[in-house]
């Protein structure tokens, strides 16, 4: 079980980060002047990537963590 959660913690530090970039650049390829739709504006882009940054950022603490085995014990109080 220590060993799983160490390896979710790699996977998790690197989810993170590369849902911030699959974010960027899905804002960067569908923001479009002369669109009609809700997705060509930047505003629901940015209150997205503004909601989900801290998240990510989160998961990525939450792996580093979980790699460097502070849940490895759980104190009973």
């Amino acid at each position: 079980m220590q060993q799983l959660k160490r390896i979710l913690g790699i996977i998790w530090m690197i989810l993170g980060p590369i849902t911030i970039c699959i974010l960027l650049w899905g804002a960067f390829t569908n923001i479009d002047a002369a669109g009609t739709g809700d997705i060509n504006k930047p505003l629901p882009w940015i209150i997205v990537i503004a909601i989900f940054t801290p998240i990510a950022v989160g998961l990525s603490i939450f792996g580093w963590y979980a790699w460097k085995g502070e849940f490895d014990r759980i104190d009973k109080v």
